[in-house]
């Protein structure tokens, strides 16, 4: 059984938890063709005027770049053993400023949510490092299963 709603704090915490303990996700693009391509990658997030809000350190690579040119929609799935998983659908765009990639290497820093990051510093120099990119994630869709009885519980962001 699934429960809906606009409400992001009814299953924050759930989120958190289940993303802070697994930390690596799978992110899914699409090409051209509508062919999905999947990577493994460590996402953080935060709550902006109660939404959830997604970052992303990564590199730009030709393949992620030009998928997400065609089609910025995204899924990342995050599962562990006993089954706590985390699906968040969200909309992908490349923020770049400095500004936004300090923030982000902050919240990398200090792992957010607690568990869910690591140093940016073992594959970047500094947030002004023009090899660090940054993904601006804005999820209008989180599906969060509690593994021991599946109990689904979903915000979406055009819910109230």
């Amino acid at each position: 059984m699934s429960t809906t709603t606009g409400d992001f704090g009814k299953l924050e915490t759930e989120f958190n938890t289940y993303v802070g303990a697994i930390n690596y996700a799978t992110m899914v693009t699409v090409d051209a063709e509508n062919r999905p391509r999947t990577r493994v990658l460590i996402p953080v997030w935060e709550k902006v005027d109660g939404k959830p809000l997604g970052w992303l350190a990564t590199y730009r690579t030709p393949v992620k770049a030009a998928h997400l040119a065609g089609n910025p929609h995204t899924n990342f799935s995050y599962w562990a053993p006993g089954n706590n998983s985390v699906a968040v659908d969200a909309v992908a765009v490349w923020d770049n400023e400095l500004s936004v990639k300090e923030h982000v290497w902050d919240l990398y820093r200090k792992t957010s949510p607690r568990g869910a990051g690591y140093p940016l510093g073992n594959f970047w120099k500094s947030p002004a490092d023009p090899q660090l990119h940054v993904l601006r994630l804005t999820p209008w869709r989180i599906q969060v299963i509690r593994g021991a009885d599946l109990r689904s519980r979903i915000w979406r962001a055009d819910r109230t």
